[in-house]
C-alpha cells in the first residue's frame, strides 16, 4: 500500500502542474501575442522484479516478467507557436507577424528580447518603442513632422511630411526566425530569449525566405482555444480526484491492518 501512495502523490503534483498551464493559458487568451503552453510527462523508473525475457527454467522463458512504475513527472512544458488570429486595429503602429518570424526588442542591458506582440508606440523622442517603452531593433525614428506612416509588407516604414508630397523613408523592419522556437525561454512581458535549445537567430527581410509578412494595423492574437482549455481542465479535474481516491483506497487497507492485525 505505501508504494501506492508514492505514486499517486506524484500523479497529484503532475495533474497540479497541468492545471496551472491550463490556469495560464486562459488567463492569457486575450494577450496579444501569446502561444499557449502544453505540459509534457513521462514515467518514472521501474522496479525489474523478474526480468522480461529471462529463463523460467531450461527450455523457456518469462513473457513479460514483472515490472512495477514508481509513477510519473513532469519532463517539461512546450509553447506551441502556432500562428493566432489576426485582428484588425486601424492603428498605424500596430503590426502583426503573418507566418514565422519574430519582432527584435532591444532590453535595457543592451541585450536583444523577441516578441510576436506586435503594439508599438512612439516615445518622447520619436522612437518607436513597444508598451514598456524598449525600442523596437533596428530602432525606427519618427520625425515630428510625421503626417502619416506607412508599413509594407516586407517591412519598410515610410512617412510623408507635412507640406511634402514625396514619401521618406525611415527604415527596414528585420524580423527573426529560430530552427526551434519552442526552446526560447520566455520572460514575461511577452518576451522571449534566446537560448542554446533555440539555437541562433536568424535575421530576413519579411516575406522572403520563409518569414511571415507583416500587417500594419493589425495584431496577432492569442492562439490559446477556450473551449480546449476547458475540456483539458474538466479531464486534469478528473484525473486529479482518480487519484487522489488512490490515495483514500491505500490508506483505508493500511487502516484496515491496523485495526485488525
Amino acid at each position: 500500500m505505501l508504494p501506492a501512495l508514492w505514486v499517486s502523490k506524484t500523479g497529484l503534483e503532475a495533474q497540479d502542474l497541468a492545471l496551472s498551464t491550463v490556469s495560464n493559458n486562459l488567463a492569457n487568451v486575450a494577450t496579444t501575442g501569446f502561444k499557449k503552453d502544453r505540459p509534457v510527462f513521462e514515467d518514472l523508473l521501474y522496479q525489474i522484479q523478474r526480468q522480461p525475457g529471462a529463463n523460467s527454467s531450461a527450455d523457456s522463458r518469462l513473457p513479460s516478467g514483472l515490472q512495477l512504475g514508481t509513477g510519473v513527472r513532469t519532463a517539461g512544458t512546450q509553447k506551441i507557436f502556432t500562428t493566432g488570429s489576426l485582428e484588425l486595429t486601424d492603428q498605424p503602429l500596430d503590426m502583426a507577424v503573418n507566418g514565422r518570424g519574430f519582432f527584435q526588442i532591444t532590453l535595457p542591458d543592451g541585450n536583444i528580447a523577441y516578441t510576436r506582440d506586435g503594439t508599438f508606440h512612439i516615445n518622447n523622442e520619436g522612437v518607436v518603442v513597444n508598451v514598456n517603452g524598449y525600442p523596437l531593433e533596428p530602432q525606427i525614428t519618427v520625425p515630428e513632422q510625421a503626417n502619416k506612416l506607412t508599413v509594407s509588407k516586407d517591412g519598410i516604414v515610410q512617412v510623408t511630411i507635412t507640406g511634402d508630397p514625396n514619401p521618406q523613408q525611415l527604415g527596414q523592419i528585420e524580423t527573426v526566425d529560430f530552427i526551434n522556437p519552442a526552446g526560447l525561454e520566455a520572460t514575461g512581458g511577452n518576451l522571449f530569449r534566446e537560448t542554446a535549445s533555440s539555437g541562433a537567430p536568424q535575421a530576413g527581410i519579411p516575406g522572403e525566405a520563409g518569414f511571415g509578412n507583416i500587417e500594419q494595423g493589425a495584431l496577432e492574437k492569442s492562439n490559446v482555444e477556450v473551449v480546449e482549455e476547458l475540456v483539458k481542465m474538466i479531464t486534469v479535474q478528473r484525473s486529479y480526484e482518480m487519484n487522489s481516491k488512490v490515495v483514500s483506497a491505500a490508506d483505508g487497507m493500511l487502516q484496515f491492518l491496523t485495526q485488525n492485525v
